[in-house]
């Protein structure tokens, strides 16, 4: 390539012309021999990592995975880094997470046009078992923030129960004024009003859900009803997922056999779930938060927090880079 200017030969070899600069400024320096390798700029810095391991033995027994403990180091202001580091972390100290069964997803009907996707628009609720207890649990759920809203502990299933667990969380969400002023208005109990809904209600096709009683209660609250298909639960995920995240994480339950003190604890779990715990379906945030109006601004704190971190990275580690190699040149 004799007579070749370098950007040509560069052009040919598909080689960046700076690197090219570095090599000639390093062979005049006398220092063209090939460097440690593996040193990446971006990597952990060694406190970063002993924060990723406080944060198993911390967090990891209710957080359960890699993606949430990453969310919960940021939650908690204490390190900005990706899912991947922290399964590397740990993985390089031998930690394992224990992560829970996964709720499997399913196609669902659409919800009715006039939905607003926001919280307090769309309810799901649903009545498991507790065995040991003799009991079944009826709880209501905030299908957008994940909220656990009321829950009820009878021996029975009826739209009695449904009643009584759906008033407890109108009051609890404060809405109780606004069911009231629709009741003041002209409704036919037997039908729903969908263009005046103060909200939707989804659930399976269980007998105290479609019965004549619940029907006549919604009407009368103004609240529309939403039936998934018969024989498909995925088609309730999202209560299904609420149920299936307290058996799993606090176990005892499924042993107590009094239903006063498994309506105790349950009252001592609710605030835990909504309060503390991160939740995947709405972005590694607390459902309070996402139901309260700040789950956005968490989200987009940990994404600045994690550039943040990136860039703090990159600086440590072109500094601590560059003080290696003086002390290399000086040796040599």
């Amino acid at each position: 390539m004799s007579g070749w200017s370098l950007r040509r030969v560069c052009h040919q070899l598909e080689l960046g012309e700076p690197r090219v600069y570095r090599w000639l400024g390093r062979r005049a320096a006398g220092v063209l021999a090939d460097r440690q390798p593996g040193l990446a700029l971006h990597g952990l810095m060694p406190e970063e990592a002993s924060e990723i391991v406080a944060l198993f033995h911390e967090w990891g027994e209710l957080d359960r995975s890699h993606r949430k403990l990453a969310h919960r180091g940021s939650y908690l202001h204490r390190v900005w880094v990706s899912p991947s580091s922290v399964r590397r972390v740990l993985a390089a100290h031998g930690l394992r997470l224990r992560p829970p069964p996964r709720a499997g997803r399913s196609t669902r009907r659409p919800f009715p046009d006039w939905v607003e996707y926001r919280p307090n628009q769309i309810w799901i609720y649903d009545t498991t078992h507790f065995t040991a207890a003799g009991t079944a649990v009826t709880a209501v759920e905030d299908l957008v923030s994940r909220k656990w809203l009321a829950t009820i502990v009878a021996a029975e299933e009826t739209s009695t129960q449904v009643q009584l667990v759906f008033t407890d969380a109108l009051d609890a969400e404060g809405l109780l004024d606004l069911v009231s002023a629709r009741q003041d208005g002209l409704i036919d109990p037997a039908v729903d009003a969908p263009n005046r809904p103060v909200l939707l209600a989804v659930s399976d096709n269980g007998p105290q859900m479609t019965s004549g009683s619940t029907r006549e209660f919604m009407a009368m609250c103004a609240i529309a009803q939403h039936f998934g298909r018969p024989g498909t639960p995925t088609d309730q995920a999202w209560i299904e997922t609420l149920f299936g995240h307290p058996k799993a994480e606090w176990p005892h339950l499924l042993a107590i056999r009094e239903p006063a003190a498994l309506r105790e604890e349950l009252d001592i779990i609710r605030p835990e779930y909504n309060g503390v715990r991160l939740h995947a379906g709405i972005g590694y945030v607390t459902p309070d938060d996402e139901h309260e109006g700040r789950g956005e601004a968490i989200r987009k704190a940990r994404q600045a927090g994690l550039e943040q971190s990136r860039l703090r990275r990159l600086s440590w580690h072109r500094h601590h880079h560059y003080r290696q190699d003086l002390r290399s040149d000086d040796v040599g």
